[in-house]
C-alpha cells in the first residue's frame, strides 16, 4: 500500500514540477495565442456559412479565455496543496475571469448595427454587471490574499509533512477530475464547435476537497478559529459553485457575498489568532 502511495506522489510532484516550468516558460501564452487564432478562423468560416457550425463574433475571445481558465485552474490544483487559503484566493481569481468572459459573451449577442434604445441598454446590462462584478471580485482578491497571515496548525514537522502529504492525495484526485472534464470539453468542442462549462462540475468536486481537508485537519487541531476558518472556506466554495449555475445578476450578488464573506472572516481569523498567541506568551 505505501508503495502505491509513494508511486502516487510521485506522479503528482512530476505534474507539478512540468507545470512550473510550463508557467516560466511561454507555452501557455503561445496556447492562449493559437486558440484566439483558431476561434477567429471558425468564426469566420462560420460567419459565411463554409461550416455547419454557428458561432458568435466573439467566439475567439471566449475560447482564449476558457484556455486561460483551464491553466488557472491546474495551479489551483497545485496551490491546494501549499495553502488551503491561497487556493480560495484562486478560486476568486477564476470566477473574476468567468466574470469577464460572461461580458465578451454577452457582447457577442449584440446585434451588427445596434439601435440605440430603452431595449438596447435593458441588453447591456447582463455585460455591464458582469464587467463592474468582476471588478468587485478583483478588489476583494487582492484584499484577501494581503490580509492573509499563514498560521501552522500542526505541532511538528513530521506532523506538518503528513498532512502535507495527505492534501497532495486529495490535489491529486482533483487532478484528475479536471483532466477528464477538460479531455471531455475539448471533444465537444471538436464535435459540436460550442464550448460547454465544466467549471461548474469542477466547483462540485472542490467542495468535496475542501470538506475532506476540513475532517483531516481536525488530526492536527482541533482549535475553534482553525476549525471555523476552514468551514467557511468550504461555505465560500458552495457559495461560488451556486453562482456559477444562477441567473443574471443573481451570479454577480453571489460572488460578491461569497468574497466579502471569506474576506471578513479572514480579517475577524487574523485578529483573533493574534489575542491568542498574545495569551499564550503571557501565560
Amino acid at each position: 500500500m505505501n508503495k502505491v502511495l509513494t508511486a502516487w506522489i510521485t506522479v503528482y510532484d512530476n505534474f507539478e514540477h512540468r507545470w512550473v516550468n510550463i508557467q516560466k516558460s511561454k507555452v501557455i501564452s503561445n496556447a492562449i495565442i493559437f486558440f484566439f487564432f483558431v476561434g477567429i478562423f471558425i468564426s469566420v468560416v462560420s460567419h459565411f456559412n463554409l461550416i455547419s457550425l454557428k458561432v458568435g463574433k466573439f467566439f475567439a475571445i471566449e475560447l482564449a479565455f476558457s484556455v486561460l481558465l483551464l491553466s488557472e485552474i491546474f495551479d489551483l490544483v497545485f496551490i491546494l496543496t501549499h495553502s488551503v487559503a491561497d487556493s480560495v484566493g484562486k478560486q476568486f481569481e477564476i470566477v473574476s475571469l468567468i466574470l469577464l468572459r460572461g461580458s465578451f459573451k454577452e457582447l457577442g449577442h449584440l446585434p451588427d448595427a445596434i439601435r440605440w434604445d430603452l431595449n438596447t441598454l435593458l441588453d447591456l446590462m447582463p455585460l455591464i454587471a458582469d464587467a463592474f462584478g468582476a471588478v468587485i471580485i478583483f478588489l476583494i482578491t487582492v484584499l484577501f490574499y494581503r490580509s492573509q497571515r499563514h498560521v501552522q496548525i500542526t505541532n511538528n514537522e513530521a506532523e506538518k509533512n503528513k498532512f502535507f502529504l495527505q492534501k497532495k492525495l486529495i490535489a491529486s484526485a482533483l487532478l484528475i477530475i479536471f483532466l477528464s472534464l477538460a479531455v471531455y470539453m475539448l471533444i465537444v468542442l471538436l464535435s459540436q464547435g460550442h464550448i460547454i462549462n465544466i467549471f461548474n462540475s469542477y466547483y462540485t468536486a472542490l467542495i468535496f476537497s475542501d470538506i475532506l481537508i476540513l475532517i483531516v485537519s481536525l488530526r492536527y487541531s482541533n482549535l475553534y478559529i482553525h476549525l471555523f476558518r476552514y468551514s467557511s472556506f468550504a461555505l465560500a466554495t458552495v457559495i461560488i459553485r451556486i453562482s456559477l449555475s444562477a441567473p443574471k445578476y443573481f451570479n454577480v450578488l453571489l460572488s460578491i457575498a461569497a468574497g466579502l464573506f471569506v474576506l471578513l472572516v479572514s480579517i475577524i481569523y487574523n485578529n483573533l489568532n493574534k489575542t491568542i498567541i498574545k495569551i499564550q506568551d503571557d501565560q
